[in-house]
């Protein structure tokens, strides 16, 4: 294992494959070809991986209950559907698919059919006319998304509030849930907070400071346990922020501060999925004695942490991520066909 820079923009611990993937995608995202809904400043990310991946956002209209017309919904969709379990990524609070730039590639490389969700009220779909961006509206969103195109049991993977999310639809819709992992979960917040009672004029106050490069930054440089140069981080500032240069994103992450969060608590032991918890060793963000009380709680959960990794070990170690993900679907696939073998004996 060793790690690569590019540019000063890109530094990561890579393995063989990981450093030949890096080159392929540095050639085929020098077309800049974008998605023209995305924001302009995307030119200015130097991240080959964030590139080649915002290329592949594409918008899918997905028909909801509360507004008249289909949201067209931004997401990252497979290049093949395939009859194995699919995996389908979100991401956390205030954020966008681009946060899987560097596991993406490795879980399709690995077979997996992958998805990546933008959540209602985040990411890159069109919400001119905005739609609710509370907790049961993207709830239902999502599963209109999972009904119109996914269509099966999936492994739900959810990092940061992602894993709040996650368990909140697994236990609403068991049937579109076979198995959840959870990454680096925060999930024992009590929703928004005071930040619901916030008068609407507070709260446009706070989201414009939320969006500001100064904290962004701050934030990444928090959340990853290795010291990064300024440029990196400062990419990683931009990437992790575009998606708030989307004209209906104030008002959506408004909408949704003022509507409580995500609340999820009480409800952790009701997801009767198999469950991988994943943590990151010097996370600093969300504490390790967290992990251990959700491994406690959840009725049917493995737990692994990953060295040297903070609170976004998907990007700060999408090779392990991925090994830990092809294992624990690997896992079921042994134990189905141990038990056929018994059956014929």
């Amino acid at each position: 294992m060793f790690s690569m820079s590019l540019g000063g923009s890109l530094t990561l611990p890579m393995n063989n494959k990981m450093r030949k993937m890096l080159f392929k995608v540095v050639a085929e995202a020098n077309d800049d070809v974008f998605p023209p809904f995305l924001p302009q400043q995307v030119q200015r990310i130097q991240d080959p991986f964030a590139r080649k991946l915002a290329m592949r956002i594409q918008r899918l209209p997905v028909s909801v209950r509360f507004t008249e017309n289909p949201i067209m919904s931004s997401c990252v969709k497979p290049l093949m559907q395939r009859k194995e379990t699919p995996v389908v990524l979100l991401h956390g609070f205030d954020s966008s698919c681009l946060e899987w730039r560097y596991a993406y590639p490795l879980l399709e490389e690995s077979g997996f059919e992958t998805w990546a969700i933008d959540i209602l009220g985040w990411g890159f779909s069109d919400l001119e006319k905005l739609p609710p961006c509370d907790v049961v509206s993207k709830r239902d969103h999502f599963y209109q998304f999972w009904k119109s195109y996914i269509k099966r049991p999936m492994i739900l993977v959810g990092p940061s509030l992602g894993s709040a999310i996650a368990i909140d639809f697994a236990v609403n819709y068991p049937e579109a849930v076979k198995k959840l992992v959870l990454i680096g979960a925060s999930v024992y917040a009590k929703g928004t907070g005071n930040l619901a009672t916030l008068p609407r004029t507070v709260a446009y106050a706070g989201v414009s400071l939320l969006k500001s490069i100064p904290l962004r930054f701050y934030v990444n440089y928090f959340a990853a346990t290795t010291n990064k140069p300024f440029s990196t981080t400062l990419d990683w500032t931009n990437v992790g922020r575009l998606h708030c240069l989307m004209p209906w994103w104030d008002d959506a992450t408004v909408d949704f501060m003022t509507s409580g969060g995500y609340n999820v608590a009480s409800i952790i032991g009701k997801a009767k999925q198999k469950t991988l918890i994943i943590w990151g060793e010097n996370d600093r963000i969300i504490s390790s004695k967290l992990a251990v009380q959700l491994h406690c709680e959840l009725p049917d959960a493995t737990i692994r942490q990953i060295p040297d990794c903070g609170h976004l070990p998907h990007v700060e170690r999408p090779d392990f991520v991925v090994k830990l993900i092809v294992e624990f679907e690997q896992s079921q696939r042994d134990t189905k066909k141990l038990s056929l073998s018994h059956s014929q004996v």
